[in-house]
């Protein structure tokens, strides 16, 4: 049965596919994204059933204003997708703890904070879904994304600790972890970090970065995902994680001892 969907990171991507996903099939949507002027083709599909809502995950008023104004026009809010984020890629080092510090308050405080914010809707109706769009990047990890990495994992730490406490009042969590999609992840989203003094890490750049690129420029595209997140929303089950082009590498670092799993992941990427 149909309800209503707040969705964040619309404006492309994974979020955006799955916002058309989910109003194709009558569902009320609200699509976040941080500048509505820049998302017009977006913004044009407003509809009975699609309204597009300023939300910067990083901006406390904002989330509490795109909350409030998508219970005001569609009145409740059943499922929240938490898709916003982007990733900081490079050598550790150079990252700035401003660039380090971005990335954690959109990728996991952000998502937090949006939580919150809808969390009193959910408990008063003693219903509803939280959909978590981790990545198969929090269960394992590639070389120049630590700060990515950390931020999924944390991600799936706190999705799988939240559910014990939300279930007994009729709230699902659930954790959507694609493998590598072709969207702006790998180009406009990303921020990439280097620094001439620390040149040590350069070669190992260059060795490792076409395989990365690669990786995303022969993936799916995002509309692979978003069935697995409206079935991850809409499914009645028990079930936590829902995997996305990434069930065979997460089965790999399951089998094969650190060492070896390592071992294949430097031969699949380091060139």
């Amino acid at each position: 049965m149909a309800g209503t969907a707040l969705i964040t990171g619309a404006s492309s991507g994974i979020g955006r596919a799955t916002v058309d996903y989910f109003a194709q099939r009558g569902w009320n949507v609200a699509a976040t994204v941080r500048d509505p002027a820049k998302s017009a083709d977006l913004t044009a599909k407003n509809s009975k059933n699609l309204a597009v809502l300023r939300l910067d995950v990083t901006d406390a008023a904002a989330i509490e204003q795109a909350v409030a104004g998508t219970v005001a026009r569609f009145g409740k809010i059943d499922v929240l997708v938490n898709n916003a984020g982007y990733a900081l890629f490079g050598p550790f080092e150079a990252a700035s703890p401003e660039q380090i510090e971005r990335q954690f308050a959109t990728n996991v405080f952000g998502l937090m904070n949006v939580t919150r914010a809808v969390l009193p809707h959910l408990r008063a109706q003693k219903s509803g879904t939280i959909v978590n769009v981790a990545s198969v990047g929090g269960r394992l990890t590639f070389p120049l994304y630590s700060s990515y990495h950390a931020t999924k994992w944390a991600v799936e730490g706190f999705s799988e600790s939240l559910h014990y406490e939300l279930a007994p009042l009729g709230i699902r969590v659930r954790i959507v972890e694609p493998g590598p999609i072709r969207t702006d992840f790998y180009g406009r989203s990303a921020d990439t970090v280097s620094r001439p003094d620390l040149a040590a890490y350069d070669d190992f750049v260059a060795r490792t970065t076409p395989a990365m690129q690669e990786a995303g420029r022969t993936a799916p595209g995002p509309e692979v995902v978003a069935p697995v997140i409206y079935r991850a929303a809409t499914d009645g089950g028990n079930r936590m994680r829902y995997t996305v082009n990434s069930a065979p590498l997460l089965a790999l670092r399951r089998l094969l001892p650190d060492p070896l799993f390592f071992a294949f992941i430097r031969a699949a990427v380091v060139r």
